[in-house]
C-alpha cells in the first residue's frame, strides 16, 4: 500500500507504525505492508543459515562477509528507505556495523523473498533501485514457484545469472564460493 506524505515526514511515520508493519519509503512515497507470513519467514530463514555460517561466520567457507536480516537501507538518509529481506556486504566495505538502525553503505548483495503483496513491489520497484544505487548482486526468491533467480547488476540494469528451480546444491555468485541448500527444501 503506498500514501503519499510531505518527504520531511515519511520517516517520522516509519518510526510510528504499528508493531508487525514493515515501512519502507520509495519515490517520496511510504509503502507499509504487514510482517511477512511464515511460509516467506522460513524460507528466508533458510537461505539466511546456508549464507551465514559459511559466509558472515566463516564455517566451511572464507567469511568476510555481514549478513543480515532485513536491515533498513538508507540510500538517501531517511528519504529513500529500502528493507529487503536479507542483505549482505563485504567487510571491507563495511568495517562495522552501524550504531543505529540506518544502513548507508549500500549492500553487495539483496535478497528478496517474494510474496504475493509484495513481488511486484520487488521486482518493478525495488530493484530497479537497487541497480541504479549500486549493488552488485541481487536474488528473488519464489516459495510457492520454489525458483531462486540471481542477478548481477551491468551498469544501471540486472542481467540474469541463473534460476534454480531443483533440489540441487546451488552455486552462484557472490556466494559461488560454498554449495547451498535451496531455500524451499
Amino acid at each position: 500500500m503506498a500514501e503519499t506524505a510531505h518527504v520531511g515526514t515519511l520517516y517520522g511515520a516509519i518510526e510510528h507504525l504499528p508493531e508487525g508493519v514493515v515501512g519502507e519509503i520509495i519515490g517520496g512515497q511510504l509503502h507499509t505492508h504487514p510482517r511477512p507470513a511464515g511460509a516467506h519467514i522460513g524460507v528466508a530463514a533458510g537461505l539466511f543459515a546456508e549464507i551465514a555460517g559459511p559466509f558472515y561466520r566463516g564455517r566451511g567457507g572464507p567469511g568476510g562477509w555481514w549478513i543480515l536480516a532485513g536491515p533498513e537501507l538508507h540510500f538517501r538518509r531517511d528519504a529513500e528507505v529500502l528493507v529487503p529481506d536479507i542483505a549482505g556486504w563485504h567487510r571491507e566495505r563495511l568495517p562495522a556495523l552501524p550504531a543505529d538502525q540506518r544502513f548507508e553503505v549500500v549492500p553487495d548483495w539483496v535478497c528478496e523473498v517474494l510474496s504475493p503483496s509484495t513481488a511486484s513491489t520487488d521486482r518493478e520497484i525495488k530493484m530497479p533501485i537497487y541497480a541504479r544505487d549500486g549493488v552488485a548482486h541481487a536474488w528473488l526468491v519464489d516459495p510457492k514457484q520454489q525458483r531462486l533467480e540471481a542477478y548481477a547488476r551491468a551498469g544501471a540494469e540486472w542481467r540474469r545469472i541463473g534460476t534454480f528451480t531443483a533440489a540441487e546444491p546451488i552455486r552462484v555468485a557472490p556466494f559461488d564460493a560454498v554449495a547451498i541448500a535451496p531455500p524451499w527444501v
